[in-house]
């Protein structure tokens, strides 16, 4: 008598691929697969790259006077029919016979660490803030909290301005200030994911088996956190780089000759109407940064939240 194998259905290579797909691995699918991802990232790589190469890139020292141009003088770019007799300057001179065009191109270095320099202490800060708050508990998480509540109750460009004041103008002291406003967010945030986890069965758990406070803290609850921070600290380095703006804009941020976007606009505010390019071109680059930013921040929270699997992307 012969035995019959049971019938057992073969995985397909596409079926068996996603099987043994890891959580990171499905993530980034996710992730390259997000239509506003994918404009996200080829933005910020081009920014990136056209950060690093700024040297290359810019035709001109950006904080050199040209004495023999004129001031605030239109583009002249010679493949447009630009005067070849005169010195190409793809976005104009400045009000102080810069080229405006060196000057942007480096303004997208500043900027991204402007962004990058900011959320590293606000995240940091923050998030030790909100860890020790909501793992303590009891009156240190009150005291704690109520000091972000207070901090959060001002707007944050207000209260940025107000630091700035007492501290003095400066690029620096905008840094600061920009960062301080920014920890309430990612202390709540981390606050709220260590209340939500501390309590759970591994955790106790872990406990029993004697796992210190710190082990129990950074080893088993923390890690819990990082998917929000990475995109609260995304879409954070936009809002950092609009603040850096416009406290340069006010004159308490970037000094001159410093190539700064948003000093670039408070320069030149006064001409927008015979000089429209000086005003144009460093708001459209804050703006197109901006835009990247928050596009791969959106991605990043739909491709790593878990309760976004197997929705749309895009």
């Amino acid at each position: 008598m012969t035995k019959t194998k049971p019938n057992i259905p073969s995985l397909t290579p596409v079926e068996s691929t996603y099987k043994h797909r890891t959580p990171t691995q499905d993530a980034l699918r996710r992730l390259l697969h997000h239509r506003s991802a994918q404009a996200g990232m080829v933005i910020l790589g081009i920014l990136l790259l056209v950060a690093i190469f700024a040297d290359v890139i810019a035709p001109y020292d950006p904080t050199a006077i040209l004495k023999d141009e004129i001031r605030r003088d239109a583009p002249c770019i010679h493949l447009l029919g630009c005067d070849p007799a005169k010195n190409q300057h793809i976005l104009g001179i400045d009000g102080n016979s810069r080229d405006l065009f060196s000057r942007v191109i480096f303004g997208s270095r500043l900027s991204l660490q402007v962004g990058v320099i900011t959320m590293s202490f606000a995240i940091l800060v923050g998030g030790l803030i909100g860890a020790i708050a909501g793992f303590v508990g009891g009156w240190l998480d009150n005291v704690l909290m109520r000091i972000m509540d207070v901090l959060m109750a001002f707007p944050s460009l207000l209260l940025a301005i107000a630091i700035v004041t007492v501290l003095g103008q400066g690029l620096i002291n905008a840094l600061l200030a920009i960062g301080i406003v920014s920890i309430p967010r990612f202390a709540r945030l981390v606050r709220a994911t260590v209340l939500a986890v501390k309590e759970l069965e591994y955790v106790e758990a872990s406990r029993a088996l004697g796992g210190s406070s710190l082990h129990l803290l950074f080893l088993r609850i923390l890690p819990n956190a990082i998917t929000p921070l990475i995109v609260q600290g995304t879409l954070g380095i936009a809002t950092a780089i609009l603040d850096a703006a416009a406290l340069s804009f006010l004159g308490l941020g970037a000094e001159p000759p410093r190539p700064e976007w948003g000093l670039m606009l408070g320069e030149e505010r006064n001409s927008v109407f015979n000089a429209p390019h000086l005003v144009f071109f460093p708001g459209f680059a804050i703006m197109l940064t901006v835009l990247g930013f928050n596009l791969l921040g959106d991605g990043l929270r739909d491709a790593l939240d878990p309760r976004l699997r197997g929705g749309n992307v895009g």
